[in-house]
């Protein structure tokens, strides 16, 4: 199967590494992987800012970036669900209208696509390790993954997966929620970090950096026994 690349604009900026662990799990898969170097950003900073005409402009260009039939797979549940539940709202009303609903169609997250399309649960991963895993809100609530992730984790070689306390909480990241409300952000960071590290965790692993990098960023403050890893990343741990 042939398929379409989309990195977030700060995965490519900040985790270019988990851009290159996804290909090679896609490919270990039997994909054809096509990357398009013209693309940006899929416009939700802008729109959940306020700035809907510029997002909208975004938007535009990332309809142009990805057109044809294949399926678009990203390592960002975030970025997939703001495709898929938002974009009505800027193009609803307008000639794109059915341009953009198959686009929506074609926009999948990374575990998503491996599980419910692909039907492919186990890579030889092997990670000796102890793991949590952390349910971004839009996974959870704006792409409905739930299972697909812990799957995937479950055929992992030498990984304990447990779960942690209130682990649909969220995180406090939410984009600029995170900057706006920093004391609240920290606040929320700190529930989550410290229910991760009660279940005697390594490892927090999602679906979202955007999340993880949160997370990260407060558990090198703390300096916290604890790290955090991106899905993609794990399932590259060939043996």
């Amino acid at each position: 199967m042939k398929v379409q690349l989309f990195i977030p604009c700060f995965v490519d900026q900040l985790f270019p590494q988990t851009a290159f662990n996804m290909v090679k799990v896609l490919e270990k898969a039997g994909c054809t992987v096509e990357y398009n170097p013209n693309q940006t950003c899929c416009g939700q900073p802008a729109f959940n800012a306020g700035f809907w005409k510029d997002a909208k402009d975004v938007c535009s260009k990332f309809i142009k970036d990805f057109q044809g039939k294949d399926f678009i797979v990203t390592p960002s549940a975030s970025c997939a669900g703001f495709v898929r539940n938002y974009y009505q709202k800027l193009f609803g009303n307008s000639s794109m209208h059915n341009e953009v609903k198959e686009l929506q169609k074609r926009v999948v997250e990374f575990s998503e696509f491996l599980v419910k399309f692909l039907h492919v649960d186990d890579f030889g991963a092997v990670l000796q390790a102890k793991a949590t895993y952390h349910d971004s809100c839009a996974a959870l609530r704006e792409c409905k993954i739930k299972e697909e992730p812990r799957i995937l984790l479950s055929k992992v070689k030498g990984l304990s997966l447990v779960e942690m306390h209130e682990v649909e909480t969220c995180c406090g990241f939410g984009g600029t929620f995170a900057v706006k409300f920093e004391s609240i952000s920290s606040a929320m960071a700190d529930q989550k970090v410290d229910n991760a590290i009660k279940t005697g965790a390594d490892y927090i692993i999602s679906t979202d950096l955007s999340c993880l990098m949160h997370l990260d960023g407060y558990i090198r403050k703390k300096e916290l026994p604890i790290r955090t890893m991106h899905l993609a990343d794990v399932l590259a741990a060939f043996s």
